[in-house]
């Protein structure tokens, strides 16, 4: 079978090792976020003297999984030479009690200028890593893991996805260079799942390919042109079920749209291998953290 390794194996495109934040990418999405919010310069920062040395105290007010902490640093590194941050928590690590989490010393006016946009990077990731380890909790005991998506907040695919991998997630496609999708449009434009199965194949590029059933009867159709990964998009339970049991075996399969928190456990149930959702990287709360100077 074509999506399966010696010894027969299933090949699972999701069950990757998860990569170190790329050093280029943090740096990009840094200055990105430092010349939006400094502009031509921080004007309340000059009401403190150029020569003036600070420690701050990194707070975090409720319980989260810290993630970002190179972000962080990375902003401070670049408007304060010579500023020293200390992490006293490690990453990833889940915090159950506030406290103080890390401390930062350096260039006063540094600080302050790289302040906000060091806390909107760390806030962001650790509130789609926060809310990555509930829900994954709500799956725990049974096969089924937590995928995310491409429905991510602009600029913030690389350090959100990483999030998701620091919450106990696994990341889907990380853009549409990666992997084949056959959606719907793309079935209507090629004519048939098969065809868009066939001319994927011969791209020879060693891309995995999925297609995104709408019913059982395209289930069929993806099994038999030799998807690696069946998507069950909006699929009742019991057609869950049933899709779920056709697939075993043959690909990957995979739950997806309109799902919610509360239907995790019933979807567990099914035995799906995945279940993907959206709202993991866009509907998400930013986790109370606040640097406060000593």
């Amino acid at each position: 079978m074509k999506n399966q390794r010696p010894g027969g194996r299933l090949r699972d495109p999701f069950d990757a090792p998860a990569n170190a934040p790329d050093p280029g990418a943090i740096q990009a999405l840094v200055q990105a976020a430092l010349k939006e919010d400094l502009g031509n310069g921080d004007l309340s920062a000059t009401l403190v003297p150029a020569e003036q040395k600070a420690r701050a105290e990194l707070h975090l007010r409720e319980p989260a999984v810290l993630c970002g902490q190179a972000w962080f640093n990375a902003c401070f590194r670049a408007l304060a030479p010579g500023v020293q941050v200390v992490w006293l928590v490690e990453e990833c690590a889940r915090v159950g009690t506030p406290g103080i989490v890390a401390e930062v010393t350096g260039p006063a006016r540094g600080i302050l200028s790289a302040e906000r946009s060091a806390l909107n990077l760390l806030q962001t990731l650790c509130g789609t890593a926060t809310e990555t380890a509930r829900l994954v909790r709500l799956l725990s005991g049974g096969r089924t893991r937590l995928l995310d998506t491409r429905k991510t907040l602009p600029g913030l695919r690389v350090a959100q996805k990483y999030a998701v991998r620091c919450g106990g997630g696994y990341n889907h496609r990380m853009g549409l260079w990666d992997a084949v999708l056959v959606k719907e449009n793309h079935i209507l434009a090629c004519g048939s799942i098969q065809v868009a199965v066939d001319r994927a194949r011969k791209m020879g590029k060693g891309r995995w390919i999925e297609v995104e059933a709408e019913d059982l009867d395209e289930v069929s159709q993806a099994l038999d042109a030799g998807a690696d990964v069946v998507m069950l998009d909006d699929f009742a339970l019991e057609d869950l079920r049933e899709a779920v049991e056709r697939i075993r075996g043959r690909a990957i399969s995979e739950a997806s749209g309109n799902i919610t928190e509360a239907m995790l456990p019933e979807i567990a149930g099914t035995g799906v291998d995945y279940v993907s959702m959206g709202g993991l990287t866009k509907h998400l709360r930013a986790i109370d953290l606040s640097l406060r100077f000593t």
